[in-house]
């Protein structure tokens, strides 16, 4: 305080050095903050630049048909394209480790579903990515339910008798899934552990030749997404046993859940949602999630949801993240308990 009370040369001269060291230290969190800001908050994001939206699946899917749509719509409301990347292969995981490895700047989202993120890293063992860890979550897009279905030529009339004859003949009926690792799978081996009944997988490359076997009596029965299902079910083709969905779906009023029919916690539904790479900004989030709640919302992206058997949901980031602990915790019990192994 000498150079408040005794104002002098030395006094003054104490005071100036002392405010030039303020000054630099204001100096350097101006300039601190002027170089991470960018970083940070990215306020121009996305200033013109492209947002490449890998689908981890061929084209044609409901993941990437109604990711495109969704896409479309991010970008003219921000400004800019969205452009839809396929990189299939190893059930969704090449795309996914590619999203993860990206730089965490807002240009490069992962629009995937359950099987990466929440199946696949508990049956294929070590992954180049880290489904939870490795990624932001943004925003779930939707959810589809499957029906359990049977071909006409099959004698059961409700899963109750399915088990009953897997039961009375321990691994001779036969179930179809899309493929090793998909949600189709999951549910097949979810029954099984719920009723103690033995079944057969018979994996296919896609829902498709899988559904057509079924139609065929090629198997025994398939979980089938609704919109894929359905119209065999409606025209006669297919029979419908129950439903996976926790309330009976308005287009099947008449066939039961897998609650209904006595199996317990048995709600499975394939949602499909937006992710980005681990690190990305807040801000950056919080817009995406944004932009993507809006695009649902739009008429067209709507009614190609109602023809995919999807229903829209949206919401918060940690809603997904929420989600995805609870199913990537709900079917590592599932493989495990199975023993469960990719092939």
């Amino acid at each position: 305080m000498s150079h408040i009370l005794h104002p002098s040369g030395s006094g003054r001269a104490s005071g100036g050095m002392q405010r030039r060291r303020v000054v630099a230290a204001a100096g350097a969190l101006l300039l601190g903050s002027l170089v991470t800001a960018p970083a940070l908050a990215q306020p121009d994001w996305p200033a013109g630049k492209v947002i490449t939206w890998v689908v981890p699946y061929p084209p044609g899917g409901s993941t990437d048909v109604l990711g495109r749509n969704v896409a479309q719509r991010v970008g003219t409301s921000l400004g800019t394209n969205v452009i839809v990347d396929n990189k299939a292969g190893a059930t969704g995981t090449i795309g996914a480790a590619y999203v993860a490895k990206a730089a965490p700047d807002g240009y490069t989202l992962l629009g995937t579903s359950i099987g990466p993120q929440a199946i696949a890293p508990h049956l294929m063992g070590k992954l180049p990515y880290d489904p939870i860890a490795g990624f932001e979550p943004v925003a779930i897009i939707g959810t589809i339910p499957h029906i359990l279905v049977v071909g006409l030529g099959q004698p059961f009339q409700t899963v109750a008798e399915l088990v009953a004859a897997a039961k009375a003949q321990p691994g001779q009926l036969a179930f179809a899934s899309g493929g090793n690792g998909t949600i189709l799978q999951m549910q097949g081996e979810l029954l099984q552990q719920q009723t103690g009944a033995r079944f057969i997988h018979v994996p296919y490359k896609g829902d498709t030749p899988a559904l057509q076997d079924t139609l065929a009596g090629q198997v025994q029965f398939m979980f089938a997404p609704v919109a894929a299902a359905l119209p065999h079910v409606q025209a006669g083709k297919l029979r419908a046993l129950a439903v996976t969905s926790a309330q009976r779906l308005k287009a099947l009023p008449n066939v039961p859940t897998m609650g209904e029919v006595g199996m317990k916690d048995f709600v499975v539904e394939q949602w499909q949602a937006v992710f980005a790479p681990a690190r990305t900004p807040e801000a950056l989030v919080q817009r995406l999630n944004q932009e993507i709640n809006g695009a649902l919302k739009d008429p067209a992206v709507t009614a190609l949801a109602d023809k995919l058997g999807v229903t829209l949901v949206g919401g918060t980031p940690r809603q997904l993240g929420d989600l995805q602990k609870a199913d990537s915790a709900k079917w590592a019990r599932v493989i495990k308990d199975g023993n469960i192994k990719a092939e």
